[in-house]
């Protein structure tokens, strides 16, 4: 019974884990696609210099924290219906 008690505790971390990492890949997706949306030139912007732009700290933590959140909202509205 013990096992069977950290195999559902290893999988909901892991499900977590999975879940939140793809909220942060739809983030980082996302301010990717407004990086290249926000230059309107006609030589366009390179791809090192968008990911220069958006892989910073501070988005790092926005990104964890609004996976986070997500998790817990989709977590609950499962349980709830």
């Amino acid at each position: 019974m013990n096992n069977k008690l950290k195999n559902t505790t290893f999988t909901r971390i892991i499900r977590a884990m999975i879940e939140v990492g793809f909220i942060v890949f739809l983030f980082y997706s996302n301010l990717l696609m407004g990086e290249f949306t926000k230059s309107h030139n006609s030589a366009g912007k390179e791809l090192s210099s968008a990911i220069n732009d958006i892989f910073t700290f501070t988005n790092f933590i926005i990104a964890i924290i609004s996976g986070l959140l997500g998790y817990i909202v989709v977590e609950f509205l499962r349980r709830k219906f």
